[in-house]
């Protein structure tokens, strides 16, 4: 950029109107992409992002929340996602489960039971007593029985190789003869034929529904 002779004379609008600029460098300016260019097939619009020259050089994480077991015979109405899906959804649902049929239970048996003064005061405490007494027993019982029997069957599953009904069978009167182990042999011979045949039962319902 080059100027005239400054003098004292020249007021700044005079300097500026005699001003004039020139381009030192031969090199061509680069040309901007047009809007003919965007729209075009040879631009490659993934140059404009700041990560586009990255590639394949980007590591994924892949998540298998949703993978189904594997296991041979473990495709059935209710999927799962292994031992650890089956120990707290079964757990769980046994518990809530025998939570709620208890507290119908004790709610009937508190509602029924005579009292020497009919009143409704104690007719209510007689039937949050009921209500507490037996839902606690029978939520806490089933938790118990889910627990052991989906920790027994998914070892059993994972030593033999396949999910059917006889494993859960055999985990159903293990785990039956565990719960009444301390009430003797009799009782436990019960349990252990009643867990077994609703384990049966259970995985037999899987496979039709």
């Amino acid at each position: 950029m080059s100027y005239p002779s400054d003098t004292p004379n020249h007021d700044t609008s005079d300097l500026l109107k005699n001003v004039h600029f020139s381009s030192h460098s031969s090199d061509p300016l680069p040309e901007a992409p047009t809007a003919s260019d965007l729209l075009s097939s040879t631009y490659d619009p993934a140059k404009l992002h700041p990560m586009a020259s990255l590639g394949g050089q980007l590591d994924y994480l892949v998540l298998d929340d949703d993978k189904t077991s594997d296991l041979p015979g473990s495709g059935t109405a209710i999927p799962s996602r292994g031992w650890s899906d089956d120990l707290c959804y079964g757990t769980g649902t046994m518990y809530l489960g025998g939570l709620a049929l208890g507290g119908a239970w004790g709610f009937r048996e508190g509602a029924s039971r005579p009292l020497a003064v009919s009143n409704a005061r104690l007719r209510i405490n007689s039937i949050l007593n009921s209500v507490t007494r037996r839902g606690t027993f029978l939520g806490n019982s089933a938790g118990v029985l889910a627990l052991g029997y989906n920790g027994i069957n998914s070892t059993i599953d994972a030593v033999r190789g396949k999910h059917d009904a006889f494993g859960s069978m055999l985990a159903g009167a293990i785990t039956g003869a565990l719960f009444k182990s301390t009430a003797g042999v009799k009782p436990a011979l019960a349990a252990a034929t009643i867990v077994s045949a609703s384990a049966g039962m259970w995985s037999w319902v899987k496979t039709r529904v």
